[in-house]
């Protein structure tokens, strides 16, 4: 079987698995703020990726770092740092959480989610990933009062040196995070990547795909995917039926193997090697980005009342993951 027949076999299985309803838990309500939503969305983006930031540009990486300790800190959270130094570089990934566990007891399941917030050599990185990091800012902003099921831990966790040259390497933050969680034998049961989401157009024809592919997807821009490998194609089908019942926004969702193009590249590839379940949120970077990974990647380019909306729908999925269950 060659890789386009696998990737087509797996296709096939997805959309036959497509229109299962995920099992009801009620997800809190959440504020139908999306003006404020959009301006705070905006405020972050221009905050962390107005300009290039990453290991050859030291001050301004440290600089967006510090906004997300500083954002974090403000909603109320105690903010962790996983430091390392890799190549003579000391970097860091920032996490916090929320957790339901009696004290003698660690969690019995997590929830992640995630996103990198350096950008990519010669980029600011607006979209790449300026809009995820913002998501999940937001995220962690309008889950923190969120009641979890008893055993349950919800880690909202911002990845350092994801692009080249240390994307799949050991210098990989997320890779060193995923790897950290396998060593302590922790249950993941889920790790959600926010991956390049704040680009949506109408334009006709804007959207391209992995060959063979095209036929099953709109030819236009305008949708969130989530995509995983097959190892999460449970994941990937659950959460998109998810975001479907509770958002209006467009959206559609590929598991394929790992081999069929762009399917692993992001920070779920470090989870998805450990074991755990996971998938990547994205507008499909540069399936559809004219500015992916050059110096035009600049805040004005992002979409953010589209992005506000993909955000309003995330919170609830996420928010009815880790909910206790309906009486």
């Amino acid at each position: 079987m060659t890789m386009l027949d696998r990737a087509r076999a797996a296709l096939s299985a997805f959309f036959g698995f497509a229109s299962v309803v995920v099992p009801a838990v009620a997800a809190p309500a959440l504020p139908a703020d999306n003006q404020s939503l959009t301006a705070r969305l905006e405020q972050h983006v221009r905050a962390i990726a107005s300009v290039e930031h990453n290991t050859a540009s030291p001050t301004a990486l440290e600089r967006a770092a510090s906004y997300i300790e500083a954002r974090l800190a403000g909603f109320g959270y105690q903010v962790r740092r996983q430091e390392y130094t890799y190549d003579g570089h000391p970097v860091r990934n920032i996490e916090v959480s929320l957790v339901h566990t009696k004290a003698i007891k660690g969690p019995q399941r997590i929830i992640l989610v995630g996103a990198h917030y350096d950008s990519a050599r010669g980029a600011p990185g607006a979209n790449d990933n300026g809009s995820g990091t913002a998501a999940l800012l937001e995220l962690a902003r309008m889950l923190k009062q969120t009641r979890l099921r008893e055993g349950s831990e919800l880690k909202f966790v911002f990845f350092v040196n994801q692009e080249p040259p240390y994307f799949l390497g050991d210098g990989m933050g997320s890779k060193r995070h995923a790897q950290d969680l396998r060593q302590r034998r922790q249950p993941v049961e889920a790790a959600i990547i926010l991956e390049t989401i704040g680009y949506y157009t109408h334009a006709a024809n804007s959207q391209r795909y992995p060959p063979g592919l095209e036929k099953h997807y709109p030819s236009t821009g305008n949708f969130i995917a989530f995509v995983g490998t097959t190892e999460s194609t449970e994941l990937v089908r659950n959460t998109l039926s998810a975001f479907r019942a509770m958002s209006d926004f467009p959206a559609h969702g590929l598991a394929a193997p790992a081999r069929v193009a762009g399917v692993t590249l992001s920070d779920h590839a470090s989870y998805k090697r450990m074991g755990y379940p996971a998938l990547m949120v994205t507008d499909t970077a540069f399936m559809r980005y004219p500015h992916y990974h050059t110096a035009q990647d600049t805040p004005d380019k992002l979409d953010y009342p589209s992005l506000a909306r993909v955000v309003q729908g995330l919170a609830k999925v996420v928010a009815g993951m880790v909910a206790p269950p309906s009486k």
